[in-house]
């Protein structure tokens, strides 16, 4: 069907369809003092309530901001609302001096006990996102909470959805349909995300005191920097959020009931690592949401997720079971440091012919052997990826990493192509065609670069990275908001605060009750114990 697919998208209007798609970004950056030491402040008030902007809120530490876009179909829109964003970010950080750290890895980090917990008000629903980060601290260790990266969203529009149903003669309803193929997206780009991980991975080294007192693998650089030679993103492999615990959890992609199940069993069926810290202290106060693998879907750190809007109140899992996958959300974009938003129109565009190829292309149901091969082949790209005699798995064969890399490189040029007809110009074409280039030559990834800049300037990991948070800080400064764009922020940061004040003096049932009812949610969803997969060529 691969290329019947792409014959078929190439006449109109069909090929009209792919400008209906919509994109929208999430980017985090960790507040720093000028000498780039973590922030110690609160969320600043000028910014509003981190639990009901719309744009501006905070992740798992106080310190990291996560900056949210509307949903655009063309990435110029895209990028522009993310610089006005930043722009009114960094007029209220000059109020205290602050600035973002442009990295993946955090900066200089304070003692484990000293890194603040994002906080999110007296609300049922702010208590909740503050325990659930609590709980990750006592899971992983707080250090882990000050990780960024760029989160990516990505939908197509129904009229694409109803020109690939008619092709491949399917009957079924258009949300079933959409939903079983954005599960066949996501199987084939678990299958090849390691080639983003290597094109764009830029996060190749670390502080020393991010490592101080944890067993890694990697090598020190310097006086102040553990680094391996060949990394990409050190952020992708076993310094993220990743467990010995969570080893054992085995998530099926073939379809929406079998993801329900899986991911719903790691949630619902304690564990006993996490059953020895216990859900309260002996105060009364929460110390994490449940004992179980999971305490909500978040905590599995996958590289891409299927998405549904939810309601208030509602689990990420209850709103696909009842409504269907809406857009798939790719997680796996390191921070590109050298970009003052973090990442680039070249970027997305890649991005968006890579899973274009996914989802046009033949993606077979995956036996649970496959799965342990993702996760094989995404440790070798992290810690390895820029080794020109690197080899990866496919279908149990070991295979030349470049080889394959220009293979998908090459059918996602086509779907580039694609893209382009459909927008005009070439800049999805140009854009992929670069990247055969960082696959002949390692030297010129991300990666690659941070290390050689590192190198050149005689600068640690932390002195690199925080002269670039200088040259952004300027670059922002340069350029004011426009007036009525800086008022429309003021005004939204106002009203994110009276909608915050307003929830919390609405609460009408405990805390305790509010969680019960919450976790009532996951009975519907058919659990089964999370397990490590016992016959690796049985289907999921």
């Amino acid at each position: 069907m691969w290329r019947a697919h792409l014959a078929a998208f190439a006449e109109a209007p069909a090929n009209k369809s792919l400008r209906g798609i919509l994109r929208g970004l999430e980017k985090e950056s960790l507040r720093i003092t000028p000498e780039g030491n973590l922030a110690q402040t609160a969320h600043p008030l000028g910014l509003g309530s981190a639990l009901k902007h719309p744009h501006i809120t905070t992740d798992y530490s106080e310190a990291l901001l996560e900056f949210i876009t509307e949903p655009f179909d063309n990435i110029p829109a895209l990028l522009q609302q993310l610089d006005d964003i930043h722009r009114f970010t960094y007029k209220e950080l000059a109020k205290t001096d602050e600035r973002l750290w442009p990295a993946s890895m955090p900066s200089h980090l304070p003692a484990d006990s000293e890194i603040p917990v994002a906080r999110y008000g007296s609300s049922n629903s702010g208590t909740m996102k503050t325990i659930y980060r609590v709980g990750l601290g006592h899971r992983y260790g707080r250090s882990m909470q000050t990780i960024a990266g760029v989160h990516y969203n990505f939908s197509l529009p129904d009229d694409f959805w109803r020109e690939l149903q008619q092709q491949e003669g399917d009957s079924q309803d258009l949300q079933s349909f959409k939903t079983q193929r954005y599960f066949a997206l996501i199987r084939n780009f678990r299958r090849y995300f390691w080639l983003l991980v290597y094109l764009f991975g830029a996060a190749p080294a670390v502080s020393n005191n991010f490592v101080a007192g944890r067993k890694h693998r990697l090598q020190p650089l310097g006086d102040d920097t553990q680094h391996l030679p060949f990394a990409t993103s050190l952020r992708m492999g076993d310094l993220g959020y990743q467990s010995d615990a969570q080893q054992s959890l085995f998530v099926c992609y073939n379809n929406v009931s079998s993801y329900l199940r899986t991911l719903c069993g790691a949630i619902t069926h304690p564990h006993p690592d996490y059953e020895t810290i216990g859900v309260k202290d002996e105060q009364g106060h929460y110390k994490q949401l449940n004992t179980s693998l999971l305490q909500i879907e978040n905590e599995f750190y996958s590289s891409i997720r299927p998405k549904r809007t939810t309601h208030s109140g509602e689990t990420a899992l209850q709103a696909l079971r009842l409504r269907g996958v809406e857009y798939i959300e790719v997680r796996c974009v390191d921070l590109n440091p050298y970009e003052p938003l973090g990442v680039s129109a070249e970027q997305l565009r890649v991005i968006d012919a890579f899973l274009l190829y996914c989802l046009l292309s033949n993606s077979p149901e995956t036996p649970r052997s496959e799965y342990t091969e993702w996760l094989e082949n995404q440790k070798r790209i992290v810690y390895f990826g820029r080794n020109p005699e690197l080899t990866l798995l496919r279908q149990g064969k070991e295979v030349n990493f470049a080889e394959w890399a220009k293979e998908i490189l090459d059918s996602s040029l086509a779907c580039a192509r694609l893209l382009d007809q459909a927008n005009g110009g070439e800049d999805y074409t140009a854009a992929v065609n670069r990247q055969f280039a960082k696959v002949s030559d390692p030297s010129l990834t991300p990666s690659a670069r941070v290390l050689a800049d590192m190198h050149a300037q005689g600068k640690s990991f932390f002195d690199h990275t925080l002269a670039l948070a200088e040259l952004h800080r300027q670059f922002f400064a340069e350029k004011a908001l426009a007036p009525e764009t800086s008022s429309s922020f003021q005004k939204m940061a106002s009203q994110s605060l009276e909608e915050q004040r307003e929830l919390e003096q609405s609460q009408q049932i405990s805390f305790d009750q509010y969680l019960v009812n919450y976790y009532q949610q996951y009975q519907s969803c058919n659990c089964e114990p999370a397990s490590a997969p016992q016959t690796q060529n049985a289907p999921c």
